[in-house]
């Protein structure tokens, strides 16, 4: 019987202690979700709704169009970003009380940071009337 246990003393059982692991798991979730609602940033903007009415042939509507590499084009001709609040509010003071509609077309695989720095410079400028068009 001696035998047997100084036998079974000799013997390790190899397991993996998982506790550890999960205290670091437990910690990051609670981190990231701290921090996710952080680094979202809201652009507060109305925008119109559907409206069955046609455009008035007078209203002036300009053409933005955002394509997959993050360049921006402004009525078909290409503008740097950095460019598009001074273009924007330019409009907004040639006539306040009859603003341009600004027509966003922006690719499906355009990068979000450029269409929400379009955005930012919309809002900035002063523009009341954006509009996405669908593909």
């Amino acid at each position: 019987m001696a035998v047997a246990m100084a036998q079974s003393n000799r013997e390790s059982i190899a397991q993996m202690n998982i506790t550890p692991l999960v205290d670091v798991m437990l910690v990051l979730l609670v981190i990231f979700m701290i921090a996710a609602p952080m680094v979202t940033q809201r652009i507060p903007m109305t925008l119109p709704g559907n409206s069955p009415t046609a455009p008035s042939p007078e209203q002036q509507s300009i053409d933005l169009r955002i394509d997959a590499s993050g360049q921006v084009f402004w009525n078909g001709g290409e503008v740097p970003a950095t460019a598009l609040r001074n273009m924007m509010e330019a409009e907004v003071a040639r006539d306040p009380e009859h603003q341009p509609t600004l027509k966003i077309d922006a690719a499906g695989d355009a990068d979000y940071g450029v269409v929400a720095t379009v955005l930012a410079a919309a809002r900035n400028a002063g523009m009341e009337r954006v509009g996405f068009l669908k593909q």
